[in-house]
């Protein structure tokens, strides 16, 4: 089979938020009156509405929780919640890993497309433009502005009309969050699970898809598939 384009992941497969085993604070829920507990509960149930767009920005997300606890709203220290926020999302865009730009180099070389689809907010891709990545994609999907999120299958398909793909020709690759590579099996694509990001608990959580440990392994089973 000829594979038509790879639509990648982006946030634990392209960049990663982690670094030494940490990940940077970007909430200031002690700052807006919550205790952190609260604050994960009323942040996550918010999850499919802060994916789809629902919630223009990460302030609109701290306002409804403020407002659902009956609690004041200080729009200064929201601000700067909206900031700081800004901030920790664009650190992965500053340092990329050479072997995906390697990655994405061959395949621009072999005239594959490359499409992007991120479950993600505003607030979370705000380097993206400026970032090295951005010049490989002929397609790019934020889940927030197309108010659709994976494993929605509209959104994959939406990506091979872009893309003027059949999904049975594309590989997708992401880390497997959000039921994703479930979600692309499903309309007929081929999914790999990017483990080089991840924690040896995390790659064996989800073990019934084919796992890629470095991102040159790609561009050999295209080379097979061709």
């Amino acid at each position: 089979m000829l594979i038509q384009a790879v639509l990648f992941d982006l946030f634990e497969t392209l960049i990663s938020e982690w670094r030494n085993g940490k990940r940077e604070k970007g909430h200031m829920f002690h700052e807006i009156g919550l205790n952190e507990e609260l604050f994960k509960k009323e942040w996550h149930k918010r999850l499919d509405k802060r994916m789809d767009g629902t919630f223009s920005n990460y302030r609109s997300v701290l306002i409804d929780i403020l407002r659902a606890q009956n609690m004041p709203i200080d729009l200064k220290v929201l601000d700067a919640a909206q900031k700081q926020r800004e901030r920790v999302k664009s650190l992965p865009f500053e340092q990329i890993n050479e072997e995906i730009i390697g990655c994405l180099s061959e395949l621009k070389r072999q005239g594959i497309k490359i499409g992007l689809i991120s479950n993600c907010t505003p607030e979370e891709i705000t380097a993206w433009e400026a970032c090295t990545l951005s010049q490989y994609f002929d397609d790019v999907i934020f889940s927030y502005k197309v108010k659709c999120a994976k494993p929605n299958p509209e959104i994959y398909l939406m990506a091979c009309k872009n893309l003027k793909v059949e999904p049975e020709k594309v590989i997708f690759i992401g880390d497997g969050g959000s039921n994703e590579l479930f979600g692309a099996e499903q309309v007929g694509m081929i999914p790999y699970q990017a483990t080089w990001f991840l924690s040896e608990s995390r790659k064996e959580n989800i073990n019934i898809y084919p796992k890629l440990t470095h991102p040159s392994e790609l561009i050999t089973i295209i080379r097979g598939e061709a």
